[in-house]
């Protein structure tokens, strides 16, 4: 995906099993981040990091929700281990991975952990992409949030 595009529309499980609709995303702006894998380390690094700073965006009346290839009972697990406030979609088969544009990282062999801000329209307005810091996803969404205000 480049700024500018609009969010396909897609159907995944949350880790409660409830289908998320990308319709029902529109309406305020929200931001949908990609990550590897549940509970480890660096996941939990930044899935701790948008819980710690998840005021912040539910002040400007933004979603959160993160994606990964695991099942919605391991995003359940993971959910309640770290108290996510946010919810966590299922995608197996990585069809809304590849969608996105979402590539492997580190030699081809982890999944990409890239972060996609969308306007209340449902058009990208910044996408920011790194495997380490886990942490700047965060920031970097904030940050790209002030300018839709």
């Amino acid at each position: 995906m480049k700024v500018g595009n609009k969010i396909p529309s897609f159907k995944l499980p949350d880790q409660d099993w409830n289908d998320v609709h990308s319709e029902e995303l529109l309406g305020e702006p929200f931001v949908i981040y990609f990550y590897p894998k549940d509970d480890t380390p660096g996941c939990t690094k930044q899935a701790c990091a948008f819980r710690d700073h998840f005021s912040a965006f539910e002040d400007r009346g933004v979603k959160v929700i993160g994606v990964s290839a695991d099942s919605p009972e391991d995003h359940r697990h993971f959910k309640e281990k770290y108290s996510l406030p946010f919810r966590l979609l299922s995608d197996p088969d990585r069809k809304l991975h590849k969608e996105f544009g979402v590539g492997k990282h580190l030699l081809g062999l982890l999944p990409g952990r890239v972060t996609y801000i969308f306007d209340a329209e449902g058009i990208l307005v910044h996408t920011f992409s790194s495997p380490t810091n886990m942490v700047r996803h965060v920031a970097e969404s904030l940050d790209a949030l002030k300018e839709l205000q």
